[in-house]
């Protein structure tokens, strides 16, 4: 068992902290499935406004909120993932149709993890966040 922020629409919209099961995990293509522990995760304004279901962020429920996180791999059936390895990820549908990483673990597509580098802890990772992440690009 884990806590995650689940999202869900059965049959109204209701955002709570759950107790859920390594069932509620989402599933990946074979040989790309990498669980990670998750240390940190960011509120973004995508994730208020579906937290809020204010906006049709979600296209699949129930949904764990969440579109970024950095965290330690703790299993995993991807050729380039280790366990014990700091990822980070942004993006690819986390949130949306995709099980995201306001939890305590995610099972992710190992295509869509950076590795940590080691000058970074993860907080600190989080801390820059998509919103870094999104200025970064602007510049």
């Amino acid at each position: 068992m884990f806590n995650a922020l689940v999202l869900d629409k059965n049959p109204d919209f209701n955002a709570a902290v759950k107790a859920v099961d390594d069932d509620f995990l989402p599933t990946v293509a074979e040989g790309l499935g990498v669980t990670v522990a998750i240390d940190y995760s960011t509120l973004n304004y995508k994730d208020a406004l579906a937290i809020t279901n204010t906006s049709p962020v979600v296209r699949s429920w129930p949904m764990v909120a969440g579109v970024d996180g950095a965290g330690t791999v703790i299993a995993s059936e991807h050729p380039h993932w280790q366990v014990g390895d700091r990822v980070v990820l942004n993006g690819f549908g986390v949130g949306e149709t995709h099980k995201g990483c306001l939890a305590e673990k995610a099972h992710l597509n190992g295509d869509w993890l950076v590795a940590l580098p080691e000058a970074f802890s993860t907080r600190q990772a989080m801390a820059i966040g998509t919103a870094g992440y999104t200025a970064m690009l602007c510049v």
